[in-house]
């Protein structure tokens, strides 16, 4: 199907009522057009549960589609009862919702990584200098398997998504340790050295001092056959855009706007309103 226009959106965090008017700016059509979220749905806007039911409510006519961040993925985990709710997330009212089981199953069988077009492919946070684009489709589907496995294979897996510190990335880890190295990578990312080695504490913009020898993944060239549109860094503004990489979370959940990315003409349109910092 061809679309009249394709867009990416960055965290939505449960801002919804920015969603909305985001959606108004766009003139957006669900007949016509389609949008692609970079994950993090939910989380500390003021509405994580209408948020998740228009979501899935457009990716299931085929107007969205999704991948998974590391709050969608921690939401998933506190359903499981792998994880507590914290308490900087709003999201109480889904468990509490009628229909909790159903939004949080359909949640947990969203990809990783997809391809808005032939030109793009979008994660969460990014992909690691060490992963060509193929390699991480591939790590991308082992985590996703395990995702959408049985319940009591999927409440094995989730307690073991968690760690303060990263895990060395070689191609013989296996098990839980992989899994987790390959979420943290889609999900966590921000600096990396060349090798992929990760660290966790950085948030903050580009002006900032980062810890030595690392940089922002996207700052290391490497050879790419996509560009990379990524959400997670919120400190990033959306500012971002290079020939292999765009970042699309515009920080709408700490008092500034949602992000709408273009496909085809590179157009970045912003949300009228923003959520109010939390």
């Amino acid at each position: 199907m061809s679309f009249r226009h394709q867009y990416v959106i960055g965290d939505l965090q449960g801002c919804y009522d920015a969603f909305q008017q985001l959606l108004i700016t766009l003139d957006f059509d669900p007949n016509q057009d389609k949008l692609w979220f970079a994950g993090d749905i939910v989380a500390r806007g003021e509405d994580s549960l209408n948020t998740l039911r228009d979501v899935k409510a457009l990716c299931e006519r085929g107007a969205a589609a999704t991948v998974l961040g590391n709050h969608d993925i921690n939401l998933i985990a506190v359903w499981r009862g792998a994880a507590k709710l914290k308490k900087k997330d709003k999201t109480a009212p889904i468990f509490m919702a009628e229909d909790s089981d159903e939004l949080l199953n359909w949640l947990r069988h969203q990809p990783v990584l997809a391809y808005p077009d032939e030109q793009t492919v979008l994660v969460h946070a990014g992909i690691p200098p060490h992963w060509t684009i193929e390699q991480a489709d591939g790590y991308a589907k082992e985590l996703e398997e395990q995702l959408q496995s049985k319940k009591k294979k999927l409440d094995k897996l989730l307690p073991h998504l968690y760690s303060k510190t990263a895990d060395a990335w070689h191609e013989d880890i296996s098990g839980y340790t992989r899994l987790r190295a390959i979420a943290n990578y889609f999900t966590r990312m921000r600096l990396c050295k060349q090798d992929g080695s990760l660290e966790f504490s950085f948030t903050a913009s580009l002006d900032e001092a980062m810890p030595e020898d690392f940089m922002p993944w996207f700052s290391w060239q490497v050879p790419r056959t996509r560009k990379i549109i990524f959400g997670h860094w919120a400190a990033l503004k959306g500012a971002v855009d290079l020939p292999h990489a765009r970042a699309v979370d515009g920080g709408c959940v700490w008092g500034n706007y949602l992000l709408a990315y273009r496909l085809g003409d590179g157009k970045v349109i912003t949300s009228s309103a923003h959520c109010p910092k939390p």
